[in-house]
């Protein structure tokens, strides 16, 4: 068998993944890719976390999203991770979860706004919300769709998956992006706590200003250094 080392990665994501509460059930899941051998690996559809192992992961091929190896369906979701692996070149790992409040920013159609320095140390933007689908959008490839209006906000906002680590998909749920598949899933837990310090903030202060961007600017560079900039591809 191949791809051993990459099943395995993803393999083990997904269960950290279940591990923190971000995908209750089976509503999340984890892909990488392997770009010198042209593909990437994903969870296979409905497959409890608990019952997950590394040959249950279903590889698939970069070129066409078809199925490379696997005995199992590959999730749902795989068309929106073989779209954003496809225009994405740096992009590494995909996390999609319906974690509760960024999901909940979602269904608002809001984005997260920069409210502090813990947003700020993981993002430099906000956190966007993409339009929402059309209804010929929904009704026709659905899930490749999804990863086609992310792509298509972020080229047209210059966003890149690495200043911007997670997007919103209107009325739906959160992607999170990382350099291998653990650091997509921290991102994506970043994300959640992130969401629910947004939330509560807006509770408690009703209409708050925005970070500061000098402040904004001392946390993100220097957690991720001064060569990370915004809007690079």
């Amino acid at each position: 068998m191949m791809y051993e080392k990459l099943k395995a990665e993803v393999c083990s994501a997904n269960k950290e993944l279940h591990a923190l509460g971000l995908a209750p059930f089976t509503w999340g899941n984890v892909s990488a890719v392997d770009r010198e051998n042209g593909v990437f690996a994903i969870k296979p559809s409905g497959v409890a976390y608990d019952k997950l192992t590394p040959e249950s992961m279903v590889i698939i091929s970069l070129k066409d999203g078809s199925v490379v190896e696997g005995e199992f369906n590959p999730s749902s979701d795989t068309p929106t991770h073989y779209y954003l692996y496809k225009e994405f070149g740096k992009l590494n790992a995909v996390v999609h979860t319906h974690s509760v409040n960024a999901s909940a920013f979602a269904q608002a159609g809001r984005p997260i706004l920069r409210y502090g320095t813990t947003h700020a140390d993981f993002s430099y933007t906000e956190v966007p919300c993409t339009p929402a689908l059309t209804e010929e959008e929904v009704k026709t490839e659905y899930e490749l769709n999804t990863g086609k209006v992310i792509v298509k906000y972020f080229n047209e906002n210059n966003l890149d998956t690495d200043s911007t680590p997670a997007v919103l998909v209107r009325s739906h749920a959160p992607f999170a992006f990382g350099k291998t598949a653990s650091d997509a899933v921290h991102n994506a837990a970043v994300l959640e706590i992130v969401a629910e310090m947004a939330l509560k903030t807006e509770i408690i202060g009703g209409k708050v200003a925005e970070i500061d961007n000098y402040l904004s600017d001392k946390h993100y560079f220097r957690k991720h250094g001064k060569d990370a900039y915004y809007g690079q591809k």
